[in-house]
């Protein structure tokens, strides 16, 4: 199947994993396929992953190579409708409502719509892609409202009528695997798990991000990333933690410390949790010292 008329310049999962590649996404064979897939065929892209494994950069990063604005809805416990579609701006109807009087007005007029990430994408299809960020956070009544949006691509305003999608806007869902999602959303979607790169990937990711990163404190900080992921952390460091401790060693590493103890001083950048930095402070240096090597 041919790929959309408004998806330009990206005829296969190759040229598309150039274009990530250009917009500093490095995206292995089977999500460049799955992006590729997913805007070809019209569907929305599902990603899941352990967190910080780049779910969301990838829905960034596939905004940018198309040149459009993402609008992004963070989903949690307790969202609903009103959230992600639209709301009235009740405030200003009334203040209306009293400057006009005894003349009649319009309170449900453009000017008192106030949009939300879905029916913003809905109205410019063209222009943006919509990452709902977290399914798995929402609650199972949201999800099913989302199936309905995900189905029929439109919207049903009372005060104003049916909204519907020129076009299929670029749909974009993370989830982290909190919860299993609903197989009818799964069906919806093209699927790709995202699992940590392989070493060698990540090291280019950090050098690719932080250009003034050496290799070899690149590789010494994915070594010792990779070793921390193995430990019973309540928060794993994920890659941008991995891209910000390169980061932070080098700065302190510039003004005059020593390289292991650079890495040691800066861990605070990569671990992010008092119980994990207290459980592995006594073999910190044992591993720093062995990632080094």
């Amino acid at each position: 199947m041919a790929v959309r008329g408004n998806i330009v310049g990206i005829d296969s999962p190759e040229a598309l994993e150039k274009a990530l590649r250009a917009a500093y996404y490095l995206a292995d064979e089977g999500l460049a396929t799955a992006a590729y897939l997913g805007l070809a065929l019209g569907k929305p892209l599902l990603l899941e992953g352990a967190p910080g494994v780049g779910k969301t950069e990838a829905a960034k990063a596939i905004a940018a190579v198309l040149g459009r604005r993402l609008i992004r809805l963070q989903c949690y416990e307790g969202i609903d409708a009103s959230a992600a579609l639209y709301e009235w701006n009740y405030p200003r109807q009334m203040l209306a409502i009293r400057q006009a009087g005894e003349e009649s007005i319009d309170i449900y007029g453009e000017a008192f719509l106030i949009e939300r990430p879905m029916l913003a994408a809905l109205r410019a299809p063209d222009s943006a892609v919509l990452l709902i960020d977290e399914i798995d956070r929402a609650d199972q009544e949201f999800e099913a409202f989302l199936l309905e949006f995900l189905s029929d691509f439109q919207i049903s305003i009372p005060e104003r009528g049916t909204v519907r999608a020129a076009e299929r806007p670029v749909v974009v869902l993370t989830s982290n695997r909190t919860r299993d999602l609903h197989e009818a959303l799964r069906r919806r979607c093209v699927y790709h798990w995202i699992d940590y790169p392989t070493a060698e990937r990540e090291a280019r990711i950090v050098m690719m991000r932080a250009s003034s990163v050496a290799e070899q404190t690149a590789r010494a900080v994915v070594a010792a990333v990779g070793k921390l992921r193995r430990e019973p952390l309540s928060k794993a460091p994920g890659i941008a933690e991995a891209v910000d401790w390169a980061e932070a060693a080098t700065l302190l590493h510039k003004g005059g410390a020593r390289w292991p103890d650079a890495f040691k001083r800066s861990i605070g950048v990569a671990l992010k949790d008092e119980e994990d930095l207290h459980f592995i402070s006594p073999r910190l240096d044992a591993l720093i010292a062995e990632a080094a090597a």
